[in-house]
């Protein structure tokens, strides 16, 4: 099992309608997945974000865009409309209550949680987790809340805390970024804006990708 979702980390987008600069979120979410996306996560946040019966039609849309592609379907932070759509699983930041009841709530189904260090990433495997999103890598604009910056020597000192839970690096990553961040430890890297930003989100994907895996091939060796 662990493995498998070491190999679904690999190139996980996260996105909703308000990352996509001018296109459908369901068009990019295709082409997207076109390139190559292993996981995606619904996040509908931010201004001009969908609530309501249109947040759950785009959400259920996206859904089955993915299931079409057999690419698991996560929900950010909405335990209520992961549980409605029957998402496959459920993302929570450090903020979004107990991950003990979280997990609860959601068992046998994937959960990830946000850890920015090895206190928190301690405190998830412990509760539960089945793999960290670890960030933010490098500065974003995607995010309004962001935690401090330390780069991917934060992936690096919870490997050597002896954490061997699956790891994927977030925050400001993108093509020329995804090698140190999979060298650090990460078994993949999470974006939004370099994929749903990108007038080619086919390519970008496919770039993303060859740079992770690129990595995880020499280390094979």
């Amino acid at each position: 099992m662990e493995n498998k979702l070491k190999d679904l980390l690999r190139l996980y987008l996260v996105m909703g309608s308000t990352n996509c600069r001018e296109n459908d979120p369901l068009t990019v979410l295709d082409a997207a997945l076109k390139g190559g996306v292993s996981l995606f996560q619904y996040r509908e946040k931010g201004n001009g974000s969908k609530s309501g019966q249109e947040k759950i039609m785009l959400g259920q849309a996206l859904m089955n865009r993915c299931r079409s592609y057999g690419v698991p379907f996560v929900v950010n932070d909405d335990v209520e409309l992961a549980l409605n759509l029957g998402a496959d699983g459920l993302h929570i930041g450090q903020e979004d209550g107990s991950i003990t009841k979280t997990r609860e709530k959601f068992a046998g189904k994937l959960l990830g949680v946000s850890v920015h260090n090895v206190q928190e990433a301690e405190e998830a495997v412990k509760c539960g987790a089945d793999y960290l999103g670890v960030g933010p890598m490098y500065f974003t604009s995607t995010k309004t809340d962001l935690h401090e910056v330390k780069g991917p020597d934060v992936i690096k000192e919870i490997r050597a805390a002896g954490i061997t839970l699956p790891i994927v690096g977030i925050g400001g990553i993108d093509k020329e970024r995804a090698a140190c961040v999979v060298e650090a430890g990460a078994d993949g890297v999470a974006v939004i804006s370099a994929i749903s930003q990108d007038p080619y989100p086919t390519d970008a994907a496919r770039e993303l990708l060859y740079a992770v895996e690129k990595v995880l091939h020499v280390a094979k060796k």
